[in-house]
């Protein structure tokens, strides 16, 4: 299944990426550096069964936490390798709301993914970092690659 983070109105200047792995075992990839434009990482997860049927387990080398609480970290700054910069933030976005009901709609239809739409700054003016709070939640969306 293919997902979508769109971080709104980055602040300019600092690099963005998404993390592939865990701990201090991983990577950051597809890294950007924001122009105080939309910034967009695209990637796949994968779905298994959950014990609880309405909750697929969400799996892949983006996928961070325990069951139930899973969530994919971008990491910012000097954690997404930027050198020279006073940034060095990861922000996290929840996978909750992803149901087995939602993912059967996107199988019913080519070239949908989910998408969430986070805000990229924070109050301090800086990146967004922590939890996102509120979160909108994943929503269905046109694919941009062919």
């Amino acid at each position: 299944m293919t997902l979508r983070i769109v971080l709104e109105k980055p602040p300019a200047g600092v690099d963005f990426g998404l993390q592939k792995g865990q701990g201090s075992n991983y990577e950051t990839v597809q890294t950007q550096r924001s122009n105080a434009k939309d910034l967009s990482f695209e990637f796949t997860v994968g779905v298994k069964s959950g014990s609880n049927k309405s909750e697929p387990n969400l799996t892949g080398p983006f996928v961070q936490g325990p069951s139930g609480g899973r969530f994919v970290y971008i990491d910012i700054g000097t954690y997404a390798g930027q050198a020279g910069t006073e940034w060095s933030r990861r922000l996290k976005v929840p996978l909750t709301g992803i149901t087995r009901h939602l993912i059967d709609r996107l199988s019913a239809g080519t070239g949908v993914i989910l998408e969430t739409r986070v805000p990229a700054t924070g109050r301090d003016g800086g990146p967004s970092c922590g939890t996102v709070k509120p979160f909108a939640g994943w929503k269905p969306a046109r694919s941009r690659r062919r």
